[in-house]
């Protein structure tokens, strides 16, 4: 085993990482940084890894590339204040208790607390614990100042209500940051939260796709071992396969690719039943944003109906699809999708829909084709990019998901000039 080699074991073994996922090429960019800093030769630098946990911390720091931004994941946030909203109003004095991990720079986590405040449930009633293993991260989540990368979209009214905003940043509002706790911590510990209390929500998103077999089970019985009887865990579209185990079973959430305790209660009728305030209602978007929202992409332009009966004045057939899907309904909204493409010929946005469709149900394989024909009609359509990503990794083809995702920052990276051209 050659000393590189044996750097991206001893990563696996603290913090889980499954170096396929990312390639050793980042692990030997970091690597030779370290080195030059140290001045140490590879074998020298293997020893002081091996006996200074600080120099261990710092390459983890790394080996990190934080990329997310706020509303990343609308509809399993949304669906957590509905639940949580509703649990509230059955026990006033109940405190929800939320856990992002890893939580990166403090999207997510800032997310969740701005969501609960919007669907009208107060301060005092929930709290939000935010873990990550990278102390810089935790830094710029603590400082709570954001540049234009982490506002993608066009959904961006939470950003008047909580942001006070200049030219080049936003600082989160002093209501919002009380609600996140943010800390240090590696779940792979063998002292990771042991004296915690359960958590209602868990949000573990987009990094199981990042460990080996070993490791993701690891991982998935620390988040059961966190999860209250009755509590629900979010995790990515393409990690609902690695959730599947004899005590845990899909939550039937549409599209938020959610899991709770086999024995514990059904969610999807409250996640369903109770509509959010609307700022944080679920709205269509135009196509082309570059956000990784599930139906940024999905509202084509306006055509003509060729028939009242199949659909309404005022709907396209791809806005209803959309409707059907949010509301559980994946085979009418799946048939919808056909129907548009059968009269109006291959759409990107139909495809789109139809492989967070495939997805949802768990259908990897016809998911995979679905992003593959929305790339294909649209090659700047970010979603499909970082979904089709993050798939490809779950099937361990590391070559393809990187591809997609050195795409998928591309577009993100141009959008960003974009919407900073107006300011220069």
């Amino acid at each position: 085993m050659t000393t590189l080699n044996r750097i991206a074991s001893l990563l696996r073994h603290s913090m889980g990482l499954d170096v396929a996922s990312v390639g050793m090429m980042l692990i030997e960019r970091a690597v030779s940084e370290r080195m030059l800093t140290l001045g140490m030769t590879q074998d020298a630098y293997l020893l002081a890894l091996q006996s200074a946990p600080g120099e261990l911390q710092e390459l983890i720091e790394l080996v990190i590339v934080p990329e997310t931004w706020f509303f990343r994941d609308r509809e399993a946030i949304l669906s957590l204040a509905r639940m949580a909203r509703q649990q509230i109003a059955e026990k006033p004095d109940r405190c929800v208790r939320v856990l992002s991990l890893p939580c990166s720079t403090g999207e997510e986590p800032y997310s969740v607390a701005m969501a609960l405040l919007d669907a009208g449930v107060p301060s005092v009633n929930f709290h939000i614990d935010a873990i990550d293993i990278c102390h810089r991260s935790l830094a710029i989540a603590e400082r709570g100042v954001y540049g234009r990368n982490s506002f993608r979209g066009k959904l961006l009214d939470y950003r008047d209500r909580h942001f006070d905003t200049s030219k080049d940043e936003a600082r989160l509002s002093e209501l919002v940051r009380q609600q996140v706790n943010f800390r240090h911590g590696n779940m792979f510990a063998g002292d990771f939260l042991l004296n915690e209390k359960p958590y209602d929500f868990v949000f573990c998103r987009n990094v199981l796709i990042y460990f080996d077999r070993e490791m993701q089970q690891q991982a998935v019985e620390v988040l059961d071992r966190l999860l209250h009887p009755q509590g629900t865990i979010f995790v990515g579209p393409a990690e609902a396969g690695v959730m599947l185990r004899p005590n845990l079973v899909s939550a039937g959430i549409p599209l938020a690719f959610a899991f709770r305790k086999r024995n514990g209660p059904h969610p999807t009728a409250v996640a369903r039943k109770i509509i959010a305030p609307a700022p944080i209602q679920i709205k269509p978007l135009p196509p082309a944003t570059p956000v990784r929202k599930p139906f940024a992409n999905v509202v084509p332009p306006v055509v003509p109906i060729a028939t009242p009966v199949a659909a309404p004045s005022g709907e396209t057939l791809l806005t209803r699809a959309m409707q059907c899907a949010n509301q559980g309904e994946l085979a009418e909204a799946d048939a919808l999708c056909k129907e548009h493409v059968q009269q109006n010929g291959p759409n990107a946005a139909a495809y789109y829909l139809m492989g967070l469709i495939s997805d949802a149900r768990q259908d990897s394989g016809e998911a995979l084709q679905f992003y593959r024909k929305t790339i294909y009609l649209q090659p700047n359509h970010y979603e499909a990019l970082t979904h089709l990503a993050a798939l490809l990794a779950a099937q361990g083809d590391t070559a393809g998901a990187q591809l997609m995702q050195q795409r998928a920052q591309r577009v993100a990276a141009s959008a960003t000039s974009a919407q900073e051209q107006p300011h220069a």
